[in-house]
């Protein structure tokens, strides 16, 4: 087989299927390359059969869905300079274009291209199951760990009565702060005032004789002064 009619590996055609408008598709120019003929030709038998590509084995790309995947995959970057809008391919529009060629090379290679979407389907499927696994150990973590989980919320709700505190408690009378009033001292009044009569102090009211009282013992003897 020469060398424009080898095959390419299967992994190299899973990398040519694209989610677009959420299907996986492939476009005319991959499908062209693998199927050993020109896009234009490829394009041609479309035309020439458009009985047998409904919309769902094919449809057109609009210019923003040309501008993304040419951003997104590096072998179309020759898309650019092409003003046509490219086709999209699904995996039965794929194989119903290998049967309207009907090219060894077509044939052989269409086998590869439903082989690669077979797997690809096998490989999103395993990613849909363990997401749907990894959901169900979600909620039946959830349903063991909520009893600690709300252990864990009450711990940290704060208390509405404040604890009493553990120990002795001396209470102590509050003590009345203030100024002290020292006691006025009364004047001295002398015993006998110039001028005066006997026994008149200085503002002439009488005084009496001093008492001097001591204790001796059990009973106090008193001495009277009197003046000489």
């Amino acid at each position: 087989m020469s060398s424009r009619g080898a095959l390419s590996p299967a992994p190299s055609v899973e990398r040519r299927i694209l989610p677009i408008r959420s299907q996986r598709v492939m476009l005319d120019a991959d499908l062209a390359a693998l199927y050993g003929v020109s896009t234009r030709v490829l394009n041609q038998a479309v035309k020439r059969n458009p009985e047998r590509f409904p919309e769902d084995f094919m449809f057109r790309l609009t210019v923003a869905e040309k501008a993304e995947v040419i951003t997104n995959c590096d072998h179309l970057r020759p898309l650019r300079f092409s003003p046509a809008l490219p086709y999209a391919f699904t995996e039965h529009g794929a194989t119903m274009l290998a049967s309207v060629l009907n090219t060894p090379i077509a044939v052989q290679a269409s086998v590869q291209v439903v082989r690669a979407f077979v797997r690809l389907r096998e490989v999103l499927g395993a990613h849909k199951d363990l997401a749907r696994k990894l959901e169900e150990i979600e909620k039946k973590y959830d349903a063991q760990f909520k009893i600690v989980f709300d252990t864990i919320r009450a711990l940290m709700t704060t208390p509405d009565k404040a604890p009493r505190s553990i120990g002795f408690r001396v209470e102590e009378a509050a003590a009345a702060y203030g100024r002290r009033r020292r006691p006025q001292r009364r004047p001295l009044r002398p015993l006998g005032g110039e001028g005066g009569d006997e026994g008149e102090g200085i503002v002439g009211a009488p005084l009496a004789a001093p008492v001097l009282k001591t204790v001796c013992g059990a009973r106090p003897h008193r001495f009277h002064l009197r003046r000489t």
